[in-house]
């Protein structure tokens, strides 16, 4: 059943807010994947805050026209969703990286990375790719503590060696 011009336009609504106030967007091509797999997938994403929404390409190349978004390199074939973070406050690169899990879960035949939006600028495949690779914000303060606090250990280490030899 078609949807009314009204339903359109709320869905299309829908769709530019998730581009303009998200920090990051994700679109995703998805094909065979069962109805109990969505189900747990989007339950998964729901706990981390990001929303997953599937719409007919038309909107989504609609939205992403209202919003200004060049988007002719992408390809959007067959069906299409998008993953998006609520807010702007949220890590920008959560919402790829958690897109890749279920990409790397399903398989690349069942669920593939299209491209999306990130900190206010369309990219593609690949560069969304490697924004999922990206660690969380918090395991990469961990790891700058640790570039920080290891010249330091290494110098207490040289200074008790020192004091353990003068005895």
């Amino acid at each position: 059943m078609s949807k009314t011009k009204e339903e359109k336009s709320v869905i299309i609504e829908k769709l530019e807010k998730a581009f303009k106030n998200a920090s990051s967007a994700v679109l995703v091509h998805f094909t065979k994947i069962t109805v109990a797999e969505e189900s747990a997938m989007r339950r998964n994403l729901r706990t981390d805050g990001i929303l997953y929404t599937v719409a007919k390409k038309s909107l989504i190349r609609r939205a992403l026209d209202a919003v200004g978004f060049a988007h002719k390199d992408v390809a959007l074939d067959g069906q299409v969703a998008i993953a998006y973070d609520a807010s702007k406050e949220g890590d920008p690169t959560a919402v790829a990286r958690r897109v890749l899990e279920f990409v790397k879960k399903l398989g690349a035949e069942k669920f593939m990375i299209l491209g999306g939006t990130f900190e206010g600028r369309f990219i593609g495949q690949n560069e969304m790719r490697e924004i999922a690779t990206i660690p969380s914000l918090h395991v990469l303060r961990g790891m700058f503590v640790n570039v920080i606090s290891s010249p330091m250990r290494g110098l207490v280490v040289a200074l008790s060696a020192i004091s353990e030899k003068k005895g």
